[in-house]
């Protein structure tokens, strides 16, 4: 076989390590198919531009703001990052949702992609390809592990597992959703990092599948809802873990996973508290839902997979 090595870079800043997405393949090396994911590879054969943010133009300043300003490096040059791989072969894949705060920046890099892209995509109406981002997931347990595993023990009722971000007004909705939920007395185990001092939270986790495996259900709760196309790993974690989902999100879920495999909760407001509270007081719903989410897992990692997905475009231009 012809394996082809896919390399990435990212605007993530954290996202540096080699062995990127290797946790999502059942063979060492980043292996799938007909490639071979190796983010760092000098002289890859296709390279993946995942969430990257293209140097924005400086606005001019005045001269004497610019004596006061310390100067900045310059920003890498673009050509100088695409490992001289041809642009037919350069994938762009924005993964962010396309909040309000950011749709002027996303449209910018969708712009800029297209001097150095052949393939540009996003989970929004307004980028050249419109369509779902391939699964991504944050669990530490190996592809094999999770493609052959039972149910694991089920202890407890639910668990939320989110942040204290409120740089949006989606984030900032969902903080208050969490002090309503909170105040209610609502059964929730809550985890995640910089959450504020009153959310009551168990802390951060290194691994998401601890605030998750042993429950029952988890709050998948989206920082966006408003297109056919936007869903994240929130969704995919969940699911991953043998969780029943009570999911906020938009309707692309839908469309991408068999119906009955998760739960759709209905606002963030005192209706969607009541719903949680009825659905989480017996684990009915979970048994019932048990084999959807069985079916749902194996569309996630067989099919959705960011690795699989990857594949599918090679094979298409070999």
């Amino acid at each position: 076989m012809d394996r082809k090595i896919v390399g990435m870079i990212s605007g993530y800043s954290a996202l540096t390590q080699s062995d990127w997405l290797w946790q999502q393949t059942p063979t060492p090396f980043g292996v799938w198919g007909n490639i071979q994911m190796l983010a760092k590879a000098a002289q890859p054969d296709f390279l993946l531009m995942y969430q990257f943010n293209f140097p924005r133009p400086t606005p001019k300043q005045p001269w004497w703001k610019r004596l006061r300003q310390k100067p900045k490096p310059p920003a890498p040059e673009i050509n100088s990052l695409l490992r001289s791989v041809p642009k037919e072969r350069i994938i762009f894949l924005l993964r962010e949702p396309p909040l309000d705060e950011v749709i002027k920046r996303n449209k910018f890099n969708y712009e800029q992609a297209k001097q150095y892209c052949g393939y540009i995509s996003g989970p929004d109406d307004f980028a050249p390809t419109p369509d779902y981002m391939p699964a991504i997931w944050y669990h530490a347990n190996s592809f094999r592990e999770l493609n052959e595993m039972g149910v694991p023990p089920k202890e407890k009722t639910c668990s939320w597992i989110t942040s204290g971000i409120n740089r949006t007004a989606s984030h900032r909705q969902r903080l208050e959703f969490l002090r309503q939920l909170q105040a209610s007395e609502t059964s929730v185990d809550l985890y995640g990092r910089n959450l504020p001092s009153w959310s009551n939270s168990s802390g951060e986790l290194k691994n998401k599948w601890y605030g998750m495996a042993p429950y029952y259900y988890n709050l998948a709760v989206e920082n966006y809802a408003s297109n056919d196309w936007y869903v994240s790993e929130k969704l995919w974690d969940s699911l991953l873990a043998w969780c029943l989902p009570i999911y906020y999100g938009g309707p692309a879920a839908d469309k991408l996973l068999p119906p009955g495999s998760f739960l759709r909760l209905p606002s963030l407001d005192e209706k969607g508290i009541a719903y949680i509270k009825e659905v989480t007081a017996t684990p009915d719903a979970w048994h019932q839902a048990k084999e959807a989410i069985a079916e749902a897992r194996q569309i996630i990692l067989h099919k959705l997979n960011l690795l699989n997905w990857l594949s599918d475009f090679v094979d298409q231009l070999s």
